[in-house]
């Protein structure tokens, strides 16, 4: 399984580009501190390359600048290119599945209130629509003031041999 979580800052702001086939690329590092922390009182910080795709590059490169905390899910991608120099050069980065915005609106970024965006990699290539809202208080709820249940029906008796486990 190749699984990666981080939590960290931005060090930049997201390098966005686009393909030939009109696809939208996030590139951006992301700052994280270690948990462990040294006898000088010092927490170690690794310096992370991450890339995301379609509709996810497009809300980091609109919403991310450098010093928002964000939080990523992925999976590692080790690849190489041939230099100017003739020289092999090999990469390790990141691959974004899913994100979320960390932190308030005041961590100076322009995130979208409620700060809570997160992109599933199943929408990754669908198509992104600007009056699209992406914030959680754009989620229809409903007014559970009264019993949800009172409509399910009549009441019955389940023994453990009804169970499947």
């Amino acid at each position: 399984m190749n699984k990666v979580i981080l939590t960290g800052r931005l060090t930049r702001d997201p390098e966005s580009r686009m393909t030939q086939s009109n696809m939208e690329i996030s590139r951006f590092s992301l700052a994280c501190q270690s948990d462990f922390v040294s006898r000088d009182g010092e927490r170690e910080t690794e310096f992370i390359n991450c890339v995301a795709f379609n509709r996810s590059a497009q809300t980091i490169n609109r919403y991310c600048r450098k010093g928002q905390m964000i939080l990523v899910q992925g999976r590692i991608r080790n690849s190489s290119y041939d230099a100017q120099d003739g020289t092999k050069r090999y990469t390790t980065d990141v691959v974004v599945d899913n994100f979320e915005f960390l932190g308030s609106r005041n961590d100076g970024a322009n995130a979208p209130a409620g700060a809570g965006y997160s992109a599933p990699a199943s929408n990754n290539n669908a198509a992104y629509s600007p009056g699209a809202p992406a914030t959680p208080s754009a989620v229809e709820t409903t007014d559970i003031s009264e019993d949800p249940y009172k409509d399910f029906g009549d009441e019955f008796t389940l023994s453990s041999d009804d169970l499947p486990f």
